[in-house]
């Protein structure tokens, strides 16, 4: 049974079994991540007094700005998941293409696919904002032993075993499911321990926050602007608050505890919007819909889209349950 305080560690052993597919695997990956965490966490807090802020000088996949702690998260994340040989493939926004992983061992068992966003928001780190990182995990879904194949990320979220995130902010927090519903444990960084402090997380059923960057206003879908509209309105319980950090994870995070959505759409400038399915948006869409929310490309389930590319664009709209479903709403309008 969990219980407050109790320490990452403990809660993984004790509902293991929970774990469709128990073996101690989960428990590792899970404890990999942990400790790759901490070390992107104690980057992040000496950010302003060392030479790791502001831009790298590369540029991504995605065509975007490295900044150096994207570069140092990403390089932390895959050193701590390859040495400890829990893995046999990792993706990350910030790789052209998946890392293969072949223990030392011919015969190798590894199961699991990890796909990640080192560092969401990083942009923030100058001004010292929160940030985070996302995590999804799949069990592979070609032969165990060969090398992992691009079919065993291109899943379609509902595939997913586990997902979280950790936030960097004013307490560094890491929350996931197993699809058993969403736990948050904080850092104590004087002793470098997680604990439980967020027991069975949820998103009340509505909630009066709407977050979306109301700068590209002009460039979005009609049903998006008659969203924005409905939410500004002086009605009984309108108008809502507007709230955007500009960090997935930051405002996701707000919005599970507050009540609200997160809207990033489809534009006229990004005919397929801009988080990617796979590091960003199928991970916040297990969270949202194992913490009693949900997660559309404003016309459908995000976890049944069927991938078809690593780096794949959707729209996204995610939160509150009902402040999502009358988002939709708007959006068949303009069909």
């Amino acid at each position: 049974m969990s219980r407050k305080n109790q320490t990452l560690g403990e809660f993984i052993i004790e509902n293991q079994t929970e774990f469709k597919y128990s073996s101690g695997e989960l428990s590792k990956l899970i404890n990999a991540i942990r400790l790759a965490a901490k070390v992107v966490n104690h980057e992040v807090n000496k950010a302003g007094l060392v030479d790791i802020i502001g831009a790298a000088g590369e540029t991504n996949v995605q065509g975007e700005d490295q900044q150096k702690l994207d570069v140092m998260a990403n390089e932390k994340f895959i050193q701590t998941l390859t040495k400890r040989e829990i893995v046999c493939g990792i993706a990350s926004e910030e790789e052209d293409d998946f890392i293969s992983i072949n223990s030392q061992d011919e015969n190798h068992q590894n199961k699991y696919v990890v796909l990640i966003d080192p560092l969401d928001g990083s942009s923030n780190i100058d001004v010292n904002v929160s940030v985070g990182t996302i995590f999804s995990i799949y069990r592979r879904v070609t032969p165990v032993g060969t090398p992992v194949t691009l079919q065993d990320f291109l899943q379609p979220g509902r595939n997913q075993v586990a997902a979280g995130y950790v936030i960097y902010g004013t307490s560094t927090m890491l929350v996931y499911t197993t699809g058993h519903g969403v736990n948050g444990f904080t850092l104590n960084p004087a002793i470098g321990t997680f604990y439980l402090s967020h027991p069975n997380m949820e998103f009340p059923e509505t909630g009066k926050i709407y977050s979306i960057n109301e700068g590209n206003y002009i460039h979005f879908p009609q049903g998006v602007k008659d969203y924005i509209k409905y939410c500004q309105m002086e009605e009984q319980d309108r108008p809502y608050t507007s709230r955007y950090i500009g960090s997935l994870v930051s405002d996701f995070h707000r919005n599970m505890i507050k009540g609200g959505i997160y809207i990033y759409p489809k534009s006229s400038v990004a005919s397929d919007g801009k988080l990617r399915l796979l590091y960003e948006c199928n991970p916040m869409a297990f969270l949202a819909e194992q913490a009693n929310g949900k997660a559309s490309d404003g016309f459908g389930r995000i976890m049944d889209i069927e991938p078809t590319e690593l780096h794949q664009r959707v729209p996204f709209f995610c939160g509150s349950r009902l402040m999502v479903e009358k988002a939709e709403e708007f959006m068949q309008k303009t069909l």
